[in-house]
């Protein structure tokens, strides 16, 4: 049984593989006309040159770019807009590149990230699949084995704890198993958090789950610009990484540069210089955080404001180069308080940084139950800017 189901994960990568030049030639032209990535395209021929091994881009590199955004230069895109620009820039780039998933060949996807892909690269690089995560995701490691780049999408982060065998056993821990014999480059993104009344099986966040997870790389993207840049650094990645998106931050609008960038998967990024209290966060809970600030600022607190991004591994050196400076710590998060990120982190930050301390870090998470339905319990399960507030308030006395 495991020589077939072997036998079939390589015939479907063979078909992937082989639909790459039934496709290339419908890809290129369309790309260039309805997506700025002209500079991406005329990189084509260089793909193959591309650095993939240890971290993504230099710290210099990531400056420069990330600084670009706030230029008046390029265009304004929605965050699922920019997630879509990204996998049309890599799979032009990079014939491997492929995407797998419920819905996401002609109906384009469930926040229609992948919309006009299968017109624009075959039905068989942009993948209908039906519903069965675990296969799917099986069938993406191994077309990973195989030498592709899939892009695998769950409709809801939530469906991908079918997978999580495949997630586990395969695609974190194949690589050291076989010996160094496989790598396995692949992407699992879609959308997760706490949204508008989706309920508890579609209010799942997985970062807890994931984060123990030996060779895997978990990254969460907070806007529209870092959504694209970390995207195009996990398909140029060997490592397998999950992306986290969360459900209602697709339509934020940003301005992003019209040339070729990433964001590297192990940075964390500064929101906003300060001098008394270091907030951490990422996600959602960033704009949480940053409506919380406002208020701090008008009572006379300077906090800075770091997003993550980066959940495994965590940038320590921007996070201990901030504990340094302000010596008090408060981590925001959506997820779960047992066993979520803001534990692992507070761990590490009292490990690493305990002489820089003045204060006990502290951690706002959601509580452990289940999402309710109604709208009034939802929002009194999540962090809110009122209690960030007081948080600070507190750690800074």
């Amino acid at each position: 049984m495991a020589a077939a189901a072997a036998a079939s994960l390589q015939a479907t990568a063979a078909a992937l593989h082989g639909a790459v030049s039934r496709s290339r030639s419908t890809a290129v032209s369309p790309v260039a006309r309805n997506v700025r990535v002209s500079a991406a395209v005329r990189r084509a021929g260089s793909s193959r040159a591309r650095a993939r091994a240890g971290p993504v881009v230099a710290r210099a590199a990531v400056a420069k770019d990330e600084a670009a955004s706030s230029t008046s230069g390029g265009h304004e895109v929605l965050m699922f807009e920019a997630l879509r620009e990204a996998m049309i820039e890599e799979m032009t780039l990079d014939p491997t590149v492929c995407m797998i998933g419920e819905d996401v060949g002609d109906y384009g996807g469930s926040y229609k990230v992948s919309k006009g892909l299968s017109e624009m690269f075959g039905d068989l690089r942009v993948l209908d699949t039906p519903i069965a995560e675990n296969s799917f995701t099986g069938m993406g490691v191994g077309a990973a084995m195989k030498g592709l780049r899939p892009v695998v999408e769950g409709m809801n982060m939530g469906f991908l704890l079918l997978a999580y065998n495949q997630i586990s056993n395969n695609c974190g821990m194949l690589h050291y198993t076989s010996g160094g014999q496989f790598k396995i480059p692949i992407v699992i993104r879609g959308p997760g958090g706490v949204g508008r009344q989706l309920g508890a099986e579609h209010s799942q966040r997985l970062e807890s789950y994931f984060q123990s997870i030996p060779g895997l790389q978990m990254v969460a993207c907070s806007t529209p610009y870092n959504a694209k840049g970390l995207l195009k650094a996990a398909i140029r990645s060997e490592n397998p990484v999950v992306l986290f998106e969360h459900v209602l931050l697709y339509n934020l609008k940003e301005r992003i540069p019209d040339e070729d960038y990433v964001c590297c998967l192990e940075e964390a990024e500064m929101v906003r210089r300060g001098s008394q209290v270091t907030i951490l966060t990422y996600s959602r809970m960033r704009y949480h955080v940053m409506q919380a600030v406002k208020t701090l600022v008008d009572k006379g607190y300077d906090p800075e404001v770091i997003d993550i991004r980066s959940l495994k591994p965590f940038d320590l050196h921007a996070i201990g180069s901030s504990v340094g400076k302000t010596h008090r710590v408060l981590i925001v998060e959506e997820c779960m308080r047992t066993g979520g990120i803001g534990a692992s982190l507070r761990s590490a930050i009292i490990d690493n940084f305990w002489d820089d301390l003045d204060a006990p870090p502290m951690c706002l998470s959601s509580q452990d139950v289940p999402t309710p339905y109604a709208a009034t319990l939802e929002d009194a399960t999540v962090v809110q800017p009122a209690q960030i507030v007081a948080a600070v308030q507190e750690i800074c006395q």
